[in-house]
């Protein structure tokens, strides 16, 4: 198991392969982006606040938070965090990934429901990264089928968590690009910089769902669950 060749090449190296593709991608990207000043000069503390009180939201706090790129919305507590470098940065990035996070607040007060789905998912997918994973593993080893199927349909949560993240993160993505421009946050010349922003932000999550994904096909595999029993 711990020098499986299978598992190498099967979930190792294409997972270890996309991520590192989609996290290069990301800091590429901001960093290139995040030199570039907005025409307008606006803030991304400042563009958050902006998108919020277009939806008429005004019960979402925007604060700052540690950590490079540890950007957030808070659906309990209502928060949208906004990392360091982008808070009060007046970058064309700082800009996009505010606007990014406000469209889950957006999502929120309009009850999107993958969002909701999402977050009902959270608990489930938090024991099933590792208890699922561990049963799947300590099952195989064992030789206990019935194990590797009860750690599995765990896991299951953590694939369905992050399948379901894509059309979250997607539709927000999509309404920062949308509404950065209609409320003049940006101008229309400076959304190649910011789409390149958050279209490889969105490949991170891409990644993690293939990863995931490809993780419990192998266990199922190994198991002879689905397909052949190696």
């Amino acid at each position: 198991m711990f020098f499986d060749l299978n598992y190498i090449l099967m979930v190792l190296v294409p997972g270890l392969l996309l991520s590192g593709w989609a996290s290069f991608r990301v800091k590429r990207a901001f960093n290139k982006y995040s030199k570039v000043r907005s025409a307008t000069g606006m803030t991304g503390a400042q563009a958050a606040q902006r998108l919020l009180a277009y939806a008429g939201i005004a019960d979402v706090q925007v604060v700052a938070t540690r950590g490079r790129l540890s950007d957030h919305y808070n659906p309990v507590t209502k928060k949208l965090a906004l990392s360091e470098q982008v808070y009060g940065s007046n970058s064309v990035a700082a800009i996009g990934i505010a606007c990014h996070e406000a469209g889950h607040a957006i999502q929120h007060a309009k009850k999107y429901a993958p969002l909701w789905l999402r977050s009902t998912l959270v608990p489930m997918a938090g024991i099933g990264s590792n208890i699922g994973y561990i049963a799947m593993f300590l099952g195989l080893i064992m030789g206990a089928m019935g194990m590797v199927l009860f750690g599995a349909v765990l896991f299951s949560a953590v694939v369905l968590f992050q399948l379901v993240t894509l059309p979250v993160e997607f539709d927000a993505t999509a309404r920062a690009k949308r509404l950065a421009v209609e409320q003049g946050l940006i101008l229309q010349t400076e959304r190649v910089g910011m789409d390149r922003v958050l279209n490889a932000a969105a490949m991170t999550y891409v990644a993690a769902a293939v990863a995931s994904l490809l993780t419990l096909l192998y266990f199922l595999m190994r198991a002879g669950l689905l397909g052949g029993r190696d």
